[in-house]
């Protein structure tokens, strides 16, 4: 489904399938204003989250001014990866573009917490509703903190109606 620009809105890029199934879950969390987030097809690789960022995300977020991006990663265990990715947002719409993602891998955060990707995302929007922090303070994501708290006062607004 396509956003509405001239509404305030979220686009979502996953660097892989597991990503996207964790979105689509947090997607289908309760009392969730779905019209106004867009999940695009994976990326396959953070490099190619990256790359199609810049060239392809930016030049648009600089268009339409209601637009926010979440860059939904794996940070494969690399301490310097949010880093590594910062650099390379313009200062520009810097205020509009979020970096998060599992520590490690989706897979890993599966395996420890035994649910699907899907009930992960609909946990991980529970959390963001109920402004709790269960699954956020797992070890293979809290690392996301700062940028979860910096995104939540961005879009719970318009994504969560409160």
């Amino acid at each position: 489904m396509s956003v509405n620009k001239y509404a305030r809105h979220i686009v979502v890029l996953p660097e892989d399938d597991a990503n996207r199934q964790i979105a689509n879950g947090f997607l289908l969390g309760s009392n969730l204003n779905s019209r106004s987030v867009q999940i695009l097809p994976p990326a396959r690789g953070w490099l190619k989250v990256l790359n199609a960022f810049t060239k392809v995300h930016v030049p648009k977020m600089r268009q339409v001014p209601n637009r926010m991006i979440v860059l939904l990663m794996d940070f494969d265990r690399k301490e310097d990866r949010f880093t590594d990715v910062g650099k390379e947002i313009p200062g520009d719409v810097k205020d509009r573009v979020f970096v998060l993602g599992v520590l490690s891998e989706p897979e890993e955060l599966k395996k420890d917490t035994g649910k699907s990707f899907e009930d992960i995302g609909k946990a991980l929007a529970k959390d963001c509703f109920d402004n709790t922090n269960e699954l956020w303070k797992h070890d293979l994501l809290k690392h996301n903190e700062t940028e979860l708290e910096r995104m939540i006062l961005s879009v719970k607004p318009f994504l969560f109606g409160a």
